[in-house]
């Protein structure tokens, strides 16, 4: 039995090599409750038909990623070019998979600067989460804005900080629109700490990985296996107040290693095992005692 207070979850892209129907097998196989669903992964024809399938099989859609996520083109999300344009299969995506997943967290990025220029990209970012907040609202799920790590500055993301991603979700002012805390992403910002006490119930959404210098734009590594003191953080967004799920998410793309050549079974297992070890080992030398 988990340790953690968090609702183990994964993120399909964690699997990529597996299809969205694997992915459903082998996660409740494995005893995994709670799925973050990848577009992705959907098939435009059968994309219901999977969604049910998913629910049925017991697993609860708590977090989606909708293939396009960025509110201006990005390296990885270039197409559709205008604002519009992306708001509407973004809305596609909430129709798509709200009626499935009641409450669910829709993940999103800024999407880099236009020509280097950031206020305009933060312009972009809340008129357009202004107007996907409406929709979320009418269909009962909420939107999760995700900074993103510098590496990803200029490609897929305006914003590195959580402090920076707090005053846009400040400025947008929706009550169903917060911020998607990733460790991988945000861990070696200098103020996370006191940025997280400053968050409150505005973090809607915990990811999960371990970091290693990258060696491409997708070289994450499992939990434990690197240099993010995820005991701690996952310590820090407990005592915020957050009890959403945990989710793991590895993106592991064009390195020679790639823990996708790996066993996928075990590497859900293994992970799982690391957050639990990382929450008991920060809870014995801290003294701090979780809620049961």
């Amino acid at each position: 039995m988990s340790s953690m207070p968090f609702d183990y979850s994964v993120n399909q892209f964690t699997t990529t090599p597996w299809s969205f129907e694997q992915d459903v097998a082998h996660y409740t196989e494995a005893g995994i409750g709670v799925i973050e669903v990848c577009q992705d992964k959907l098939d435009a024809d059968r994309s219901k038909e999977q969604l049910v399938a998913a629910v049925a099989a017991g697993l609860a859609i708590q977090s989606v990623q909708p293939s396009v996520r960025t509110m201006i083109p990005s390296a990885g999300q270039p197409e559709p070019k205008q604002l519009p344009q992306r708001l509407a299969v973004l809305r596609s995506c909430v129709e798509l998979v709200a009626p499935f997943a009641p409450g669910a967290v829709f993940v999103t990025n800024t999407g880099p600067a236009p020509g280097g220029d950031m206020v305009e990209a933060i312009a972009q970012t809340v008129s357009g989460h202004r107007e996907l907040a409406a929709v979320a609202a009418d269909r009962g799920v909420r939107i999760a804005l995700e900074p993103l790590n510098p590496i990803s500055l200029n490609q897929e993301s305006a914003i590195w900080t959580l402090r920076q991603g707090l005053d846009i979700v400040d400025e947008i002012d929706r009550d169903n629109v917060g911020i998607c805390f990733d460790t991988w992403n945000l861990w070696q910002d200098g103020n996370v700490l006191d940025s997280l006490r400053a968050a409150g119930d505005r973090i809607f959404l915990l990811q999960v990985s371990d970091w290693r210098t990258p060696r491409s734009g997708a070289d994450r590594r499992s939990v434990g296996t690197g240099a993010i003191p995820t005991g701690q953080l996952l310590h820090a967004v407990y005592d915020i107040g957050y009890r959403g799920p945990c989710v793991l998410e590895i993106l592991s793309q064009g390195v020679p290693d790639s823990v996708y050549d790996t066993d996928l079974d075990e590497l859900l297992h293994t992970n799982r095992a690391a957050l639990d070890k990382s929450w008991q080992t920060i809870e014995s030398r801290d003294g701090i005692r979780a809620s049961q």
